[in-house]
């Protein structure tokens, strides 16, 4: 008895070997072609990445209230200095203008010494997320 229990497990792994030895994976090969306009737009998309605030920057908040002073704030902190940008930032329930966008805190620090000789209350902010 025992020997038709090994002769039958024999049999069945011989019966298996040969069938799983007509079985193959599938095999393909794929090929790209792509739009040379693709790579331009990849590449115009990458110079606007470079460009985005990231929030490793730091920047310095002029003023913070009510929107019409925030606009003018802006507005005359614009002809004072053509060099750095400001946008505003609501956070509710204030307007705040947060001007520059500086990689360093020293270089932060240095801008945010003549900014306060024009707007006295103005601090140096680290933006989060």
């Amino acid at each position: 008895m025992k020997y038709l229990k090994n002769s039958n497990c024999v049999i069945y792994g011989i019966f298996m070997f040969f069938l799983s030895a007509n079985l193959s994976a599938q095999e393909a090969s794929i090929s790209v072609s792509q739009d040379l306009k693709f790579e331009q737009i990849l590449t115009e998309k990458r110079k606007i990445n470079a460009t985005i605030t990231s929030n490793d920057r730091y920047k310095i908040q002029i003023f913070s209230g009510d929107s019409e002073t925030a606009k003018k704030n802006l507005s005359d902190f614009r002809k004072d200095n053509k060099i750095i940008d400001g946008t505003i930032v609501f956070n509710t329930p204030n307007y705040k203008v947060w001007v520059g966008n500086f990689k360093t805190r020293i270089e932060a620090e240095r801008n945010l010494s003549e900014v306060l000789k024009k707007y006295p209350k103005a601090l140096l902010i680290k933006p989060s997320k």
